[in-house]
């Protein structure tokens, strides 16, 4: 019976993986200090098969580069044996609810989060530090190699606060924070669905610097926009000493470009749609488009003659000038056929044809909304009214700087508002702002959008108005915010809010439930066997460690668990079948065999549930025969 990992996936062999699916003759094997054998790239193989292409020694070359980038790199892949513990107590509905909360580094979170959520985020919004010299920025130790990371993240958390004020008068002041974002920007790409989008705010500082790293991360052909966003009302700030800064900056990147769909703004200039025909009660009204253009890509296929109403052939050239019709032969017969195509006369008396564009309707007859690409520029939210309404909420003035939840509701409008449904992410949540705007905007439209935040429980400034309130951390503001406005959104709306989850399960990041005996077990000495009979920490529960094989097997966070007791044992039985955990000792045949009867997809015990070999041989011979389909494994 093969043990779960129990650690997060280490993102080196799965990047081998990759290079091993497209150059399979570049993996090789070989020995390391150990003796143990592992797969490894055989690098002169692979600039054999990139030579074409390749970019060596001090050759100029375009790239970002700073010091502790390798570092920032290596951390990002380097795996962790840390975990996530329920929090029954600070979680609103736990049982039913979609929704997380998970209070620790997000560096950690992002890499527990790599396996179950792989590829499944629509949406991203993160509001990073800004680097202004006054912030702080996350204290990352990259100066360790993986094995040395790895072991420190087994051990209990001694690093205190993770956060430090990042000045100018320090000498790697660009450097430190570029590090920061770099490695979780690499984690958060692989959570990104292929339609998925990233919105990230950001000010003039480090803007130059982040859209160099987001190039590099998710490439430069896949950035959408750089949105200007109007924050203040008024005359603006006093941020500067030679113009008055009014905006920020919000950097827009898909996973895949091709993937994305913006959506865009319903029309609401008709200035343009002034002509009618008797189509208009299904069509609405229209203006007309030249079907010719010479601005397009020539085709010799889209280059024909057309018919005009006096029996002669019109051609897209105008003049000397080479052009081709916007539609093929076929359409254009078709248009003609059925009221889309109008003749029209110029000054000197020749012929044009164009199209009809109705404000109803597309090109192919079908109803539409026709919409407007959303403007570059937003200056519909300020951050003012934010902090009012945060103050209104809380009932005090505890968080300055507040994004407007209506700010991210019209982003989120613009890449996930014709499904209503998928994961948004933000992983520097402050006070979850982004949860409160899922919430309305599920309201709104009656959607399914479910919110994963995240969040340092960093600690509120002795002196400040949030400890005052009784606050202690940032994570706190943000899981009573929560709290609020879901109530707050349900009593505004109490006939259409009856199924709005406004609910979220508290996670909190913490090392391992595993003693390091789990994890080397090779380094165990005679004089220490008896290490070897609890290999699980004692102040751990069976919850803590049904949700670390949770995150092994990459199963979602939000399932529903029922638990039963059978044969006098606590069983654990996951969106009915997906998996069953039981985590008691004194394992029986008898019991075995009935939970085989479920037919689970996985199922987990205790390795030393089983009193001997042969007892744990047994189960698995049960599985085979009762329930192949069933993996089993233990931990």
């Amino acid at each position: 019976m093969d043990s779960l990992k129990m650690q997060s996936p280490n993102l080196v062999d799965a990047n081998i993986e990759k290079i091993a699916a497209l150059f399979p003759n570049c993996i090789t094997e070989d020995r390391d200090e150990n003796g143990t054998v592992r797969r490894v790239v055989d690098f002169d193989l692979l600039r054999q098969e990139l030579s074409a292409s390749l970019v060596e020694g001090p050759r100029e070359r375009y790239t970002l580069n700073w010091p502790g980038k390798n570092e920032a790199i290596l951390t990002a892949n380097a795996p962790i044996a840390k975990t996530l513990r329920p929090c029954k107590e600070e979680s609103v509905d736990f049982e039913n609810t979609r929704n997380i909360y998970i209070e620790g580094d997000n560096l950690d979170a992002l890499k527990l989060l790599q396996e179950t959520y792989l590829n499944k985020i629509k949406m991203i919004y993160i509001d990073p530090p800004y680097n202004t010299g006054n912030d702080f920025i996350y204290e990352d130790d990259f100066a360790e190699d993986v094995g040395s990371y790895f072991e420190r993240s087994k051990q209990f958390d001694i690093e205190g606060n993770r956060l430090i004020a990042n000045t100018e008068a320090n000498g790697r002041f660009h450097s430190d924070w570029l590090s920061m974002v770099f490695s979780r920007l690499k984690l958060a790409r692989n959570l990104l669905s292929e339609d998925g989008v990233i919105f990230i705010s950001i000010n003039d500082i480090e803007i130059t610097n982040l859209r160099k790293a987001c190039d590099e991360i998710f490439g430069e052909g896949n950035l959408i926009a750089d949105l200007i966003w109007q924050n203040k009302e008024g005359g603006g700030g006093s941020d500067s000493s030679y113009f008055r800064i009014k905006h920020e900056h919000i950097v827009v990147y898909a996973k895949q470009i091709e993937c994305v769909d913006v959506i865009g703004t319903p029309v609401t200039n008709m200035e343009r749609y002034t002509s009618s025909d008797e189509y208009k009660s299904e069509r609405g009204p229209y203006y007309l488009q030249k079907l010719n253009k010479a601005s397009i890509q020539y085709s010799q296929s889209l280059d024909y003659a057309i018919t005009d109403p006096d029996g002669n052939d019109v051609f897209p050239a105008q003049g000397t000038k080479r052009a081709c019709w916007r539609w093929s032969k076929p359409k254009v017969e078709w248009g003609i056929a059925n009221g889309f195509i109008e003749f029209k006369k110029d000054r000197d008396n020749h012929w044009q044809v164009y199209t009809k564009q109705y404000l109803y309707a597309d090109n192919n007859g079908n109803r539409i909304t026709r919409l407007n690409p959303p403007s570059g520029v937003i200056d519909d939210y300020s951050t003012t009214n934010a902090s009012k309404k945060m103050e209104a909420l809380l009932g005090a003035s505890i968080f300055n700087y507040s994004k407007p939840v209506e700010l991210i509701q019209y982003l989120m409008n613009r890449v996930i508002s014709s499904e209503k449904g998928g994961i948004v992410l933000d992983f520097f949540s402050g006070s979850a702002t982004t949860a409160h705007a899922v919430m309305q905007q599920n309201s709104d439209d009656n959607g399914n959008r479910n919110f994963i935040m995240v969040q340092l429980p960093e600690a509120c400034e002795e002196k400040s108005e949030a400890c005052k309130a009784g606050y202690k951390t940032i994570a706190e503001i943000g899981k009573e915010r929560i709290r609020r406005a879901g109530k707050k959104i349900k009593e505004a709306n109490p006939l259409t809010t009856k199924n709005l989850d406004i609910g979220f399960r508290v996670f909190k990041i913490d090392n391992s439930n595993m003693k390091d005996v789990y994890y080397t077990p090779d380094e165990l000495k005679q004089d220490n066997l008896e290490l070897f009979k609890d290999h699980i920490k004692p102040d751990r529960s069976p919850e803590d460690l049904l949700f670390q094989v949770f995150i092994d097997w990459g199963l979602d966070l939000t399932l529903p668990i029922a638990k039963e007791t059978i044969d006098g044992k606590a069983v654990y039985f996951v969106d009915s079948n997906a998996l069953i955990a039981c985590f008691d000792s004194g394992i029986t045949e008898e019991l075995v065999k009935k939970l085989a009867a479920h037919k689970p997809l996985r199922v987990v015990f205790r390795d030393d549930a089983f009193g001997s070999d042969s007892v744990k041989i047994n189960v698995e011979q049960i599985f085979k025969l009762l329930s192949p389909v069933t993996e089993v494994k233990s931990i």
